[in-house]
């Protein structure tokens, strides 16, 4: 995952399966690698990975490893063959085809002699510019413009469906602008060593495009406190996962008045977009500071902020200094990743960030199995019946809402392994030889496709998740569940498999998705994918009070010492696992019933209920470096990967029976403390 992606929220809640697969035989669960050791009532994350996790380390050029790297491994290389192969076939390629573009792209960024000479240069037109700001007025121009080359800066803006009227697609504008992973970076103590790190990464910035030292120090402390403003007035992850926080639908002339310095019609019109009678100003609080910072801060100030950020953006794509720079804080000092990632791995996660899915339709023409697909469908239609009798047994849950949730149960879209229509990439000029003019020109391009569907109905074919991605979606306001091919694989599914290893994998991937749309934000939108309230107020806080519980179980799981998992923050992915796994028992249970004789047989001495968990747990198996977990307790809405592997688990009378637990073990929530929603 790259650590500075910033994803409009509203579009979808990922899964993130991220701590990856094992070089396991591809139709078993090796026995081999459980622990007996450990009690699996007592410990069944270690009882099912200690072992395994102690023979794997994480690679030095890796903040973590597991089953989800393992896998994701796996994807890339077969996408490093396919870039290669295109960089190496690039003159023979159809002109305008994407195996042309590709390999310009791929080829391009592979030329370090070329990047290494070029130094800078590439950026200094911008750099320049801004060195000729003389006030707001010009200040606001440069935002729009660079706004209108793909190049970000002070806030974020999208294009997504409407929260009130999910059939159109319109414009929003949120709060962003920092370059510290949360609000709280910027003003709590724990946060201090990082923000004096901080400090001296945007310094050394300064220096490398000709700043005095003195001078880049001065400058830097300036980045922080003028960034230190933008955090106060911003929301923070646990407030942001509120759709009532993410939508706030106002005119232009509304919008106007909350930043008065900044004109929205001239931003919109520099775009290109079509923003008809309004727009989502998102976060209110966050524009009238920023507004007030356009009108009151001291120009130099600005200037500072503008400039490290056009060069920070730029870094991973200029000479070695800047990538080497770049590296050292936001992966090494943020993440402990102890070595630079392959300058292969790097320049191919920019052709995702690119191209991704013209390489995904190159990906899946050779690497996805149709026989892979209809099984993955087969296993939907299983769940999706699964979920509906669990819905309709519910006992705290009124006629009127559980009518609702049917509704939106019955209006559930899955989606597997890749598209249906690919996106044409025609208007998009690479050539060969000038890695930072093709990013930029990618940028633009994409930014300008993102514009272009403002205004107009929201097209539900689109993916929001390549095919070669290792995990899967689901989109509150397309009431959409996504699954990329690539996650259609060992440990997660396997047509050969025993129906116990693919329930307790893909079966609960799928349950996890299904689940996200009754979790606690899920469940604020309605089967059109509006938010709407369809719940009764007795049913809601019937709801929340079984959310609570949840909420207080992780938050009472240490992931560091005296740093806690917060309940809150991963409140959705919680109730995801917990409904999704629920829901995969029952289906596979349902299976089993169609077949006896598999339902009694043991494999290598297990159950099919006890392989089920098992596979559940190997999912979830992994390790990750102490200063990467800070950084996802902070930013994550994904509790870390071992309190999944039993937070689920523990809650269910299933698993308890399975492995003989009582009442007392640590794998036994019971009474009171058993949470059960779905």
């Amino acid at each position: 995952m790259t650590h500075r992606y910033t994803k409009p929220l509203a579009l979808a809640v990922a899964l993130s399966l991220t701590t990856g697969a094992i070089a396991a035989p591809a139709t078993s669960f090796d026995i081999r690698e459980l622990d007996t050791k450990i009690n699996a009532c007592q410990d069944f994350n270690g009882f099912v990975n200690a072992k395994w996790v102690a023979a794997h380390p994480i690679p030095a050029d890796r903040t973590r490893w597991g089953s989800f790297d393992a896998l994701r491994e796996d994807s890339l290389d077969i996408q490093h063959s396919i870039v290669e192969q295109a960089a190496k076939h690039v003159a023979q390629a159809k002109p305008g085809s994407i195996e042309q573009k590709i390999g310009w792209l791929y080829a391009s960024g592979m030329d370090e002699a070329a990047i290494d000479k070029a130094g800078y240069a590439p950026i200094k037109p911008v750099l320049a510019r801004i060195a000729g700001l003389k006030d707001s007025a010009g200040i606001a121009a440069y935002i729009r413009d660079s706004y209108a080359q793909g190049r970000p800066v002070a806030f974020r803006f999208y294009g997504n469906g409407d929260f009130k009227d999910s059939n159109r697609e319109i414009a929003y504008a949120g709060q962003g602008g920092l370059g510290l992973p949360t609000p709280d970076y910027y003003s709590k103590p724990d946060f201090a060593k990082i923000r004096s790190a901080y400090v001296a990464h945007i310094a050394k910035l300064f220096e490398l495009t000709g700043t005095p030292a003195a001078a880049a120090q001065a400058q830097a402390k300036s980045v922080l406190a003028f960034e230190t403003k933008l955090a106060t007035a911003s929301l923070v992850p646990t407030e942001m996962r509120k759709p009532e926080n993410r939508y706030h639908y106002i005119s232009l002339a509304e919008a106007d008045q909350v930043t008065p310095h900044f004109d929205w019609a001239a931003f919109f019109k520099a775009q290109g977009a079509n923003v008809g009678d309004g727009f989502s100003l998102s976060q209110p609080k966050f524009f009238a500071e920023f507004d007030q910072m356009l009108a009151g801060t001291p120009v130099a100030e600005w200037q500072a902020y503008l400039r490290f950020h056009a060069i920070d953006g730029a870094a991973p794509y200029l000479s070695k200094p800047f990538q080497q720079e770049d590296y050292a804080f936001n992966e090494k000092t943020l993440n402990g990743q102890q070595a630079m990632q392959a300058r292969w791995k790097r320049v191919l996660a920019t052709v995702n960030g690119s191209m991704g899915m013209a390489l995904g339709e190159l990906y899946v023409a050779d690497h996805f199995p149709a026989a892979s697909k209809q099984r993955a469908q087969e296993l939907v239609a299983n769940l999706s019946a699964a979920y509906k009798a669990r819905i309709e047994k519910l006992d705290w849950m009124s006629p009127a809402t559980r009518q609702k949730a049917l509704e939106k149960w019955a209006s559930f879209t899955p989606k597997i392994g890749y598209p249906d229509k690919w996106r044409d990439w025609s208007g998009l000029t690479l050539k060969p030889g000038d890695y930072y003019a093709n990013v930029q020109a990618a940028r633009k391009f994409n930014y300008d496709y993102m514009v272009g569907k403002i205004g107009k109905p929201v097209d539900r074919d689109e993916w929001g998740m390549t095919p070669q991605t290792v995990n899967a979606y689901y989109s509150p306001q397309k009431n959409e569940i996504v699954f990329p091919a690539a996650i259609l694989q060992s440990p997660f599914f396997d047509a050969k498999a025993d129906d116990a290893l693919n329930y307790g994998g893909i079966g609960a991937v799928i349950g996890h998705e299904m689940g996200h749309g009754y979790d606690d934000q899920g469940s604020k939108f309605d089967a059109k994918g509006n938010n709407a309230n369809w719940w009764t107020d007795a049913d809601r806080k019937a709801f929340d009070a079984r959310a609570d519980k949840l909420a207080a179980q992780f938050d009472g799981y240490e992931a560091l010492p005296g740093k806690h998992v917060n309940g809150r923050l991963t409140m959705g992915e919680n109730i995801g696992d917990l409904a999704g796994l629920n829901v995969a028992y029952d289906a596979l249970q349902m299976a089993l019933a169609k077949n006896p004789a598999e339902a009694k047989a043991k494999i290598d001495g297990y159950t099919q209920d006890q392989r089920f968990f098992l596979n559940w747990a190997r999912v979830w198996r992994g390790s990750i470096r102490p200063e990467a977990q800070l950084t996802l307790l902070n930013t994550d809405p994904h509790a870390p990967a071992q309190f999944r592997a039993i937070g689920a688990p523990s809650n269910m009378p299933a698993f308890a029976e399975a492995f003989q637990c009582k009442g007392g073990d640590a794998m036994v929530r019971d009474g009171e403390k058993r949470v059960k929603i779905w």
